[in-house]
């Protein structure tokens, strides 16, 4: 695990913070409006009394108070719930405090200031917790992607079954535009599916059948993209059969799901700083409050006043906003990366993000396709591109190496339907090529080692510098001789992804200064792919634990340092960065343990939105922490001189906190574009 991730967790002091950090599930007889509508009742009654006591003062005296008494209930009903619970786990919750000073003013005789209070305070409450809630229903939708039922053959017919029945190997049937049950292969049909809510693609992916359905596949990673869905994304026009990997716990989308709650919970660098400022502020407060009690004794008032002004202090310094502002911003930030499709652990991450200054990307697979690809052809004496290509294919269609993979797939799709010799007598020499028999002449494709071993006449001098021009952008190059001739050159090589420079000159614009490519292929290689999407450095030829050291130097230099790679063979330069980001990561289990944040679909385009999330969740987070502790600060001196009572303090107080907290929720609308750099 990277390092990031070890300050993450909560200690068993921290599990049960402030109030507000928790889901508030304040259900009762009007459902989950409870809460609102009891403050509305509280408001209600705070009317009447206020009406009474101005103008109608109904006789006897008590008809008055029981009507401030009934909006005290109503208004003090859920606060009394939370604070007895709290205490009943030794703890004592801040907002106890407001009942405290409802109670105090109730004692002064000052029942309509008391109701006031309760009133403010629990509609302001009562909305804070909608709004919060908000926010964590967006994660809880990601729990309904998927469908509660699966149709699968069994026993020679359809049967209907629970999701959480299935069992890996079931087969399933999935209709069209229907969603789809569990993690799998497609055994049988075609069909584009829409995979945007667990990998935030936006464009369908086109799924095809395995060629053999009977495969096992241990290593999920090497399942082609074509062949494998995931829960909880949608069919396209076509019936899919799909052989589950995974039961329905194991999904991709139930761990998601599992590590976006969890990520919740796990406070980042601002919320530990908060909480640092309540554990000395907290107490400051009360002993303030107490000293104010017993003001009297020093100047020339009552003990009433004293008492009152000690109240309105009381309401001014609670730290609600403080507590909420940090909290209510990761949590929008946290739902609104899944549903990019962008996993991020926690506080820490999201906020580590923000302040890179540095990449280090893996190439393999990060900022290339992954796989090697027929990329250059050239001819040689006279030979056309088509006998070249049929030469080729004929004789590396009999092996199974990638790279002659890459020859007949590239050759293959140049040549069409044209029908293909088969080779024979094929023997391969191990690490320099493969030698063929065809119509009766000898066949050679390899390297220059193979020609230099199988002797004859040197490769003449323009073909060696024609290979020579090829390796130097990147290409393993391999030289097709038949008999005496030598056809032509092959360059083979794994091509950078489409959208590997844009999203680069994306990330330069946004800031990050320093780009570096850590690869084990030679440095020809990752030169040559550096210059072709605007790396800014490259290093080539890198043993695993040689990737663990430049990401030490790379800190040193630059302290801010993310890691990009698969989240496997990268793991330990991962836990050595800032930030370790996991390409791919759906489907793979590894990747998205080892992570700090998981890029679910393969490909790089959610890292500038990542980071422009990051980016603008620190804004708002500092944004929060100047009006919480803004208001704090200018409303503590104001209630003690006595220009503020407690009805501005209050509305002051719940204002700062509902306006921490929407400003939080304008992170579930983000949206990436070159302005939030």
């Amino acid at each position: 695990m990277s390092n990031s991730q070890h300050t993450n967790h909560k200690g068993p002091h921290e599990a049960h913070d402030h109030q507000h950090e928790h889901a508030h599930k304040h259900g009762g007889l009007f459902g989950e409006s409870t809460e609102l509508i009891f403050s509305l009742i509280c408001g209600a009654f705070l009317l009447a009394g206020f009406l009474d006591e101005k103008l109608l003062q109904l006789q006897p005296a008590w008809i008055g108070i029981a009507i401030f008494v009934i909006a005290y209930i109503f208004g003090a009903f859920f606060t009394i719930k939370e604070a007895v619970e709290s205490i009943s786990k030794g703890q004592f919750e801040i907002d106890f405090l407001m009942l405290v000073a409802a109670a105090g003013a109730a004692a002064l005789g000052e029942w309509a200031e008391g109701a006031l209070l309760l009133f403010l305070f629990s509609l302001g409450h009562s909305l804070e917790h909608m709004a919060m809630e908000k926010a964590r229903k967006s994660i809880e939708a990601l729990a309904g992607l998927a469908p509660k039922t699966a149709l699968i053959r069994r026993n020679g017919s359809q049967v209907e079954v629970p999701v959480e029945e299935l069992k890996k190997g079931d087969v399933v049937l999935v209709k069209p535009n229907s969603k789809i049950p569990a993690d799998g292969i497609v055994v049988s049909g075609t069909s584009a599916v829409n995979q945007a809510p667990v990998t935030g693609e936006s464009i369908p992916v086109e799924k095809v059948a395995v060629s053999d359905p009977g495969t096992d596949y241990p290593d999920e990673k090497k399942i082609p993209g074509q062949h494998k869905v995931f829960a909880g994304t949608i069919n396209g026009a076509a019936v899919l059969e799909i052989k589950t990997l995974k039961e329905a716990k194991d999904s991709t989308l139930a761990r998601v799901v599992q590590m976006v709650k969890e990520a919740e919970q796990q406070q980042s660098p601002t919320q530990q700083f908060t909480k640092r400022i309540e554990r000395f502020y907290v107490p400051a407060v009360l002993i303030l409050v107490t000293l104010l009690l017993f003001a009297f004794l020093v100047i020339d008032e009552s003990f009433s006043k004293s008492f009152y002004r000690a109240m309105a202090v009381l309401v001014a310094a609670s730290p609600c906003a403080l507590a909420i502002s940090t909290p209510s911003a990761v949590l929008s930030g946290v739902a609104r990366a899944a549903r990019q499709g962008v996993l991020i652990k926690g506080g820490r991450p999201l906020e580590d993000l923000g302040v890179l200054t540095a990449l280090a990307f893996d190439k393999t697979g990060t900022l290339t396709e992954g796989k090697p690809r027929l990329n250059t052809i050239v001819t040689l004496n006279g030979t056309s591109e088509k006998e070249l290509l049929r030469v080729a294919v004929a004789v590396e269609k009999q092996s199974d190496h990638p790279l002659a993979s890459a020859i007949v797939k590239g050759g293959m799709e140049k040549l069409g339907n044209t029908s293909i010799e088969d080779a024979d007598n094929v023997k391969a020499v191990m690490g320099k090529g493969v030698e063929a028999g065809l119509k009766g002449e000898k066949v050679w494709i390899g390297n220059d080692e193979l020609f230099k071993a199988i002797g004859g006449a040197d490769i003449p001098a323009d073909i060696t510098q024609k290979i020579a021009a090829l390796q130097q952008e990147g290409n393993t190059a391999m030289l097709v001789r038949k008999g005496d001739i030598y056809l032509g050159i092959l360059g083979v090589m794994d091509l950078p992804r489409p959208e590997a420079a844009s999203v680069l000159s994306e990330l330069k614009e946004m800031g990050i200064k320093k780009m570096v490519m850590l690869t084990g292929d030679n440095q020809l290689v990752a030169d040559a792919v550096a210059k072709k999407i605007g790396i800014t450095e490259a290093r080539g030829s890198l043993l695993p634990e040689e990737k663990v050291a430049a990401i030490d130097e790379l800190r040193k230099q630059e302290n801010k340092l993310a890691m990009v790679g698969d989240g496997v063979n990268d793991a330990p330069a991962m836990a050595k960065s800032t930030v370790g980001i996991a390409m791919g990561a759906a489907g793979s289990d590894v990747a998205l343990e080892t992570a700090d944040i998981a890029l679910m679909a393969d490909k790089i385009d959610n890292l500038p939105f990542a980071i422009g999330l990051s980016r603008k969740s620190k804004a708002v987070i500092r944004q929060n922490l100047v009006v919480s502790l803004g208001v704090v600060a200018i409303l503590i001196p104001l209630t003690i001189s006595g220009v503020a009572n407690i009805g501005p303090a209050i509305i002051a107080h719940e204002g700062s906190t509902l306006l921490v907290v929407f400003n939080a929720l304008r992170l579930l609308v983000y949206k990436r574009n070159m302005n939030n750099r």
